[in-house]
């Protein structure tokens, strides 16, 4: 046998052996989902429906409020049913703040602003205790700040000091705050929705990493068409958005809760999860030649949760029991942008984060299986 026809008939294992694994994982991956159903695990097809008849109205009723933003509104829902906290960053009058009141009053929870500035201390925040004279003595009684609320509006929070900054991240992670030793368990449930103005610099403190991790998604909100510009002022005077009434009850919202914990996540789906973050670090093998060149740190484990819970909410969104690889795609942008740090020569090369994310998208395979070990390709 020449070594031509040997070459050419390792080409044919390897391309068979390969057409048997994928074979194999799309048998695995039915398999999977029957042992799921079977075990009761599986959405059915009324809690789907349901699920979608509920999320409809929250969005059609964000919709009344936000004109021309749809894919806005349902990344916010998206956060929303995950339990996540969300960053908005877009230019002035956009309708950020508008948005976050409008989540409140269709969802009927307890809603407090907070305007960020340099001179917020962090008791602004939490709250602290104050000296009130009780039965004839003095004594220590903690008062509530505003962040004991069920959705909590942070405006302009990069406007505040990195100390007062600091004052969310025990309760954006555990949900509760200590104050001189005491903890305070918050309601629930308990959302920050935090905005800033990407064209400021004078009087801003960049969030550190450490918080930004803390965020669920970040959303840039852009501009709207000349067409949607036409509607509100054709439409609203002093751009006043309509009042609106609760259209979920707080049972309802706990019920999606519970629903978007019962999507199902498939194994191939938290794998490629698990590569597409490993991939951000710039020392990972799976790393494309960009990441290793320009990011300086990549996304923390946190991401890869946020990544699974907000797929699943994504799914759930669209109507599927099951999350997928497209739903993974889909919210990627909003919970790695903001983790990766880039390096100081990434912007004189023209990449920023998101561009960051999409290169890591086209390179991550979403079935990432290694050929057998006795079959090699030459």
């Amino acid at each position: 046998m020449s070594d031509g026809d040997f070459e050419r008939n390792e080409t044919v294992a390897a391309t068979m052996a390969t057409t048997r694994e994928e074979s194999a994982l799309g048998d695995a991956t039915a398999v999977e989902s029957d042992a799921v159903a079977a075990a009761g695990g599986l959405l059915s097809p009324e809690e789907v429906e349901r699920a979608q008849a509920l999320i409809g109205r929250l969005v059609d009723g964000l919709g009344t409020a936000i004109l021309g933003q749809q894919e806005l509104l349902e990344l916010v829902t998206i956060c929303l049913l995950a339990r996540g906290h969300m960053l908005l960053e877009g230019l002035p009058g956009l309708g950020k703040t508008e948005l976050v009141k409008s989540l409140s009053a269709l969802l009927g929870l307890e809603f407090r602003r907070v305007q960020f500035t340099p001179d917020l201390l962090p008791g602004d925040i939490v709250g602290s205790p104050i000296l009130q004279e009780t039965d004839g003595s003095r004594q220590l009684v903690f008062h509530k700040g505003p962040i004991f609320a069920n959705l909590l509006l942070a405006d302009e929070i990069n406007r505040a000091t990195p100390k007062t900054q600091s004052a969310l991240l025990e309760a954006m992670q555990e949900r509760r705050v200590t104050v001189m030793g005491e903890t305070h368990e918050l309601p629930r449930p308990f959302f920050v929705l935090a905005t800033q103005n990407p064209i400021e610099l004078e009087g801003t403190y960049p969030l550190p990493e450490a918080q930004l991790d803390r965020f669920t998604f970040k959303i840039n909100v852009y501009g709207v068409s000349s067409d949607t510009l036409q509607e509100i002022i054709s439409t609203r005077r002093h751009g006043r958005a309509p009042d609106l009434s609760e259209v979920l009850s707080r049972e309802e919202l706990e019920h999606l809760f519970e629903l978007v914990e019962g999507v199902h996540l498939p194994e191939a789906v938290a794998n490629y999860i698990a590569r597409l973050v490993n991939a951000t670090h710039p020392d990972s093998a799976d790393a494309p030649g960009e990441c290793s060149q320009f990011v300086r740190y990549g996304a923390s484990p946190r991401a890869a949760i946020a990544l699974a819970g907000t797929a699943r909410a994504a799914a759930l969104v669209a109507g599927k029991p099951n999350a997928g690889f497209d739903e993974v795609r889909r919210v990627a942008v909003s919970v790695l942008g903001h983790r990766l740090v880039l390096d100081y020569s990434a912007r004189l090369e023209g990449w920023t984060a998101v561009r960051m994310v999409e290169r890591l998208l086209e390179a991550v395979p979403e079935v990432g299986r290694p050929l057998p070990q006795d079959v090699a390709v030459r």
